[in-house]
């Protein structure tokens, strides 16, 4: 029996356990009734998993001590070696998945059955304007919906127990080769979401809707549109006139100018305000876009707009006359943070031109940045926290070696942040990218548009001896950054780029899937590995944790695809891989995954009879047509084209003229491509397939 003069203690950790019983209870019920609550410990029912998006749980059941003995708990085979990028959400007992095309999928979080599946029949020529395949990252939820938005654009709410649509809205027209691949966000009563399709040419909008009836609230460009139509009618007019005279031209709408909030979007409920991050610029080349000249704004940004109403309340812009297909949609997170003795509300991001920022969220001030890997395109920054572009990395005719490469220093990769160790927490990826203007080029509605060339002739051999010195540098790191200090606390060099989305949570372990092709857990502290399971592919996607009876789960998608992997694939390394699975831990979980299979080898290609001239005019095509998925210099991509079967071959003509694998995601070009380019395309392939046949990759 425990003394009497002892008992105290014993007493007030028994009241402190009761007032933190009470305290959750009452945080149940705030959270059920208030839209603007933050969720109970044990949820995840959102990307970011708070309007944070921190990405940090409080559990600590799962520590340092025992993350050792993590083990599957349960698994579901997702039929499909499509990238799946998606982050899982979880509530009250059920996790809620959506793969490529949307499908949506609720499972029991205890025991992986299926409860109901809803399949939006997502149009498989979608998957032509989906950049980086036809991936989403993710869902959200408000009460009794589980909000889904759709590849064709529209926003889908369905119940969460049933599966069934509540209510469905068309977010776009086709007007744009417009797409959706983020996740929507669901910010008390409205849902905001962003659209893709900037390297096809799109105009950007963000735009917010009715979370009961999905009626639309308010929308805001983020380019301007053609003078001649006059006001849109919408929550951009009043800042339009300004933002057009950072534009030059008089064709610069004929693309959109793109700026297309493609990912992350952030919410303040103090202030009321939301932040868009805003994608690359379209086409790429300002030279083509806008004469050269101007900052074209809203791309690569952030832009804070009024919850209420969409109006713009402030932006930043990390690269004025962005040209080199950067974004800034990465991971946008708000914190409090202590700098220069003072505490300051901030927002906080690491977009794809491999500097880390912090602003504040409330004015949108610049308060710092540094770079986390090599680059060469910034001289430093003004005092008003203007970036200053170093003149060097503007292209030309001539190639120019730039660092980053587009595939970006930090991609949409989720980041993290933990409140208790100070650290956000990154993949990052060193790299550079040789950059060229196409001569003569001309703006094509429904393609791939960057205006880029030096794909073919001298200047691919130019490009070539300068690609050399950017492969020297490349690295991947999970990257643990401090924002006050603007310096790394510690990295774990990774194999290959393409390394996944990151969490953290209150017991300091930060999960990563990785291109080892392994989910693995690290100290928040130290970077020191103390967990690492074998996928059989590479989780790129943003995993989570939940608490359901009593156990703590860690869920992620292992789906190794989309943009990381085309970007990883072009360098000539495929990863033998399993078709996609979601994977679900918790401690002591016994389940196994079964064996990887062979991978098939690759046939030997036909011979190449083609005239040097026809090879060179399909090369141009290639570029223009065909990289965006099949990867440059036809290397890698959603499907390596260097590797097709005779059968494949013998079909070449019907597959890219009459879609004949369009339940594959693969539409029909006959829009765009006569017979002779596609003849000409073709034996560019062949040439490309004999060139590197039997080479070890």
């Amino acid at each position: 029996m425990t003394p009497l003069r002892h008992r105290p203690a014993a007493w007030l950790g028994a009241l402190a356990a009761l007032a933190s019983l009470a305290s959750l209870t009452f945080a149940s019920t705030a959270a059920a009734s208030d839209p603007l609550a933050a969720p109970e410990a044990g949820e995840w029912p959102s990307d970011g998993r708070d309007y944070s998006a921190q990405r940090y749980s409080p559990l600590t059941q799962i520590d340092a001590s025992n993350v050792s003995k993590l083990g599957l708990a349960w698994y579901d085979d997702l039929d499909t070696y499509r990238g799946v990028e998606a982050t899982p959400i979880y509530s009250d007992g059920v996790l809620y998945n959506i793969l490529p095309f949307n499908v949506t999928i609720a499972y029991d979080a205890k025991t992986g059955e299926r409860l109901w599946t809803y399949d939006p029949q997502v149009p498989r020529e979608m998957a032509r304007y989906a950049c980086c395949e036809p991936v989403s990252r993710g869902l959200a939820m408000s009460g009794n919906k589980v909000i889904i938005a759709t590849l064709d654009g529209r926003l889908i709410a369905l119940d969460k127990t049933s599966g069934k649509p509540i209510w469905t809205t068309q977010t776009f027209g086709k007007e744009f080769p417009y797409s959706i691949t983020g996740a929507p966000r669901v910010f008390g009563d409205k849902v905001v979401v962003g659209q893709s399709g900037g390297d096809f040419g799109v105009r950007g909008f963000v735009a917010a809707y009715d979370i009961e009836t999905g009626a639309k609230k308010w929308k805001f460009f983020l380019t301007p549109g053609n003078p001649a139509n006059g006001p849109d009618g919408e929550a951009s007019d009043g800042v339009m006139s300004w933002v057009r005279e950072t534009w030059f031209g008089n064709k610069y709408w004929e693309l959109g100018g793109g700026a297309n909030p493609w990912d992350s979007i952030a919410y303040d409920p103090e202030l009321n305000l939301v932040y868009v991050g805003t994608g690359n610029s379209t086409p790429h080349a300002r030279f083509y876009r806008s004469e050269n000249k101007g900052d074209n704004l809203f791309v690569c940004s952030i832009v804070a707009l009024k919850a209420d109403t969409g109006e713009y309340a402030w932006h930043y812009q990390m690269n004025p006359g962005e040209e080199w297909d950067w974004t800034c949609t990465a991971s946008i997170i708000s914190a409090d943070l202590q700098i220069d003795g003072k505490p300051r509300k901030v927002l906080m991001q690491a977009p794809k031109n491999g500097f880390f920022y912090v602003l504040d969220r409330k004015t949108g001030e610049f308060i710092s940045a540094a770079a986390h890997v090599i680059q060469n395109w910034n001289a430093g920054f003004d005092d008003k926290g203007r970036p200053i572009v170093n003149e060097a990395v503007r292209y030309g005719f001539d190639p120019k070696l730039v660092m980053p490469g587009p595939g970006g220093a930090h991609n949409w990769f989720p980041m993290a942040y933990s409140p208790r160790t100070g650290l956000a927490y990154f993949p990052s990826y060193q790299s550079g990218f040789v950059y060229a203007l196409q001569p003569d080029w001309k703006p094509q509605p429904m393609r791939s548009n960057s205006g880029w060339g030096g794909f073919s002739g001298p200047v691919l051999q130019q490009r070539m001896k300068l690609m050399e010195e950017a492969n020297k540098i490349e690295k991947a790191w999970l990257t643990a950054w401090d924002p006050v200090k603007q310096q790394a606390a510690w990295q774990v060099e990774l194999p290959r780029h393409g390394n996944g989305g990151v969490f953290v949570t209150a017991s300091d372990l930060v999960f990563e899937g990785t291109t080892k092709q392994t989910f693995a857990a690290f100290d928040a502290r130290t970077g020191k590995t103390l967990w690492e399971f074998p996928t059989q592919s590479a989780p790129v996607a943003g995993g989570i944790t939940y608490m359901l009876d009593g156990e703590q789960y860690v869920a992620v998608n292992a789906g190794w695809g989309g943009g990381a992997a085309q970007i990883e694939q072009s360098s000539g390394t495929e990863l033998p891989r399993a078709k996609a699975r979601l994977l679900v831990f918790k401690l002591g979980g016994t389940k196994q995954l079964p064996p990887l299979a062979a991978t098939a080898a690759v046939p030997p290609p036909p011979p190449l009879r083609a005239s040097e001239a026809q090879i060179q005019a399909g090369a141009q095509l290639f570029a223009q047509t065909c990289a965006v998925c099949h990867g440059q210099n036809a290397i890698g991509g959603v499907k390596d084209l260097r590797h097709m079967t005779a059968d494949t071959h013998s079909k070449f003509n019907q597959i890219v003229l009459e879609g004949l694998y369009l339940d594959k995601g693969m539409a029909s070009f006959a829009d765009l491509l006569k017979k002779e380019d596609v003849e000409a395309i073709h034996n560019y392939l062949i040439a490309r397939a004999n060139e590197d046949w039997g080479r070890s990759e």
